[in-house]
């Protein structure tokens, strides 16, 4: 196996990602480090994603790997949720692409539903492999919001029926579905019917070069940087509903009643996004109402080369998602030293030993989780014991370059699985 054709289609994605534009996140990240890994263990590796706005066609990373942009749907963003209009043409414009700049790879490596049934289309054509990694479930996600939303306005803005219906073609067609999490191999098998043996799971992973523990007298000196206080505590990522951060302020109550010299440190949002100054304003108004606001500092958009530093400073990173298919933040937060208080409604809670590697606790019911997140604070043994044991699980068991040597296993797996058929025949 010698050379990737690796899919992932909405969001900004690029040589340098525009993280924290819209649909731009933990994906992407993913997927670019994925695909640098990949080049770095000398595989060839074209990442294709759409081109809009005034995107060049290719950004050319080193001599192994590209991101390559096709177009299709016009030039202005369109959201993940519809993309199903547009992949048909994605399909046929992809597909003369290949064919005009006679290109050949051993298989297909898709992300997320949208690029994994333009991926099967595309892996048909082109009769090689195709492996899928769905980050999210449809079904779960639609099963876990059905009590916050009407069914008509989630059917309307988010389509999970012609979702479903995609990622169920994706999931039985494709020659190996990789979860991110154990409880998305149950749901595959359960919900979709996937066979056992053609789903398995293998986690995503952390820049180890970027994301480490620094020495307190380093890390006071970072506080002072960042205007972030020892005993403050660290939201990070995209202004989502599926992100909890109403959750989040709810059991603000609870932590300022154990901890009065607490501060909630909320970098949520991406970067000059209006739909995401509306999430934030109605965060602040049910803070507002809750008498919290005054403790809460509001830092927006987080560049990417400061991330590492904001997560140190921190005392404590909250996660309290309402889902979450695994939370690399948390990781990220994890590897840097900082103690995480991760939701039970992710992946990630089944794979860490409590009050060992991290806290976790259910965002729904905010005294518990306002609670969870004064321990640390309260306790600084605990708080200590979090931070060391945290760095070490995360290091050790999420490492990208590791990750991708397990990605290529599969992939060359799927390759002999196919062969073998198609000697049959």
């Amino acid at each position: 196996m010698k050379s990737i054709l690796m899919i992932s289609l909405h969001g900004y994605v690029g040589a340098n990602a525009e993280l924290g534009k819209p649909d731009t996140g933990g994906q992407v990240v993913y997927v670019l480090e994925l695909a640098e890994r990949f080049s770095r263990l000398g595989k060839k590796v074209d990442l294709v994603t759409r081109q809009f706005e005034d995107q060049p066609e290719y950004d050319h990373v080193d001599e192994n790997y590209s991101v390559w942009r096709i177009p299709f749907g016009g030039k202005k963003f369109i959201r993940k949720e519809d993309m199903h209009d547009h992949l048909k043409k994605f399909v046929t414009n992809c597909l003369a692409a290949i064919k005009k700049e006679r290109k050949r790879y051993d298989v297909v490596y898709s992300h997320y539903w949208d690029a994994g049934w333009a991926g099967q289309k595309i892996a048909e054509e082109l009769g090689i492999s195709h492996v899928h990694t769905p980050h999210s479930l449809g079904w779960w996600k639609q099963h876990t919001m059905g009590s916050d939303m009407d069914e008509k306005e989630m059917e309307e803005k988010y389509r999970f029926k012609e979702r479903i219906r995609k990622e169920y073609f994706v999931y039985q067609m494709c020659n190996y579905v990789i979860a991110t999490t154990l409880p998305q191999v149950d749901l595959l098998t359960q919900q979709y019917d996937v066979l056992p043996r053609n789903c398995g799971m293998i986690p995503p992973g952390i820049d180890e070069n970027r994301f480490f523990p620094v020495p307190t007298k380093e890390n006071d000196k970072i506080r002072a940087k960042y205007d972030i206080h020892p005993t403050d505590i660290l939201a990070l990522g995209r202004m989502a509903h599926n992100k909890g951060y109403d959750l989040l302020i709810k059991s603000l109550p609870t932590v300022f009643e154990l901890c009065p010299e607490a501060r909630l440190v909320a970098a949520i949002g991406g970067d000059s996004s209006k739909q995401d100054d509306k999430g934030v304003e109605g965060l602040k108004k049910i803070a507002g109402e809750l008498g919290v606001l005054d403790k809460i500092t509001w830092k927006s958009y987080v560049a990417d080369e400061d991330l590492a530093n904001v997560y140190r400073a921190a005392n404590i990173f909250a996660m309290p998602s309402r889902y979450e298919p695994f939370g690399m933040v948390a990781i990220e937060a994890m590897a840097c030293g900082t103690p995480s208080v991760v939701t039970v409604h992710g992946g990630l809670y089944d794979l860490i030993d409590f009050g060992n590697q991290a806290l976790f606790a259910d965002p729904h019911r905010p005294t518990e989780f306002g609670a969870m997140m004064a321990m640390p604070l309260l306790y600084p043994k605990l708080r200590n014991e979090l931070s060391v044991e945290g760095a070490r699980f995360a290091r050790r068991n999420f490492g990208w370059t590791g990750i991708a040597k397990r990605m290529i296993e599969v992939f060359n797996s799927s390759i002999n699985q196919r062969t073998m058929e198609s000697n049959i025949f």
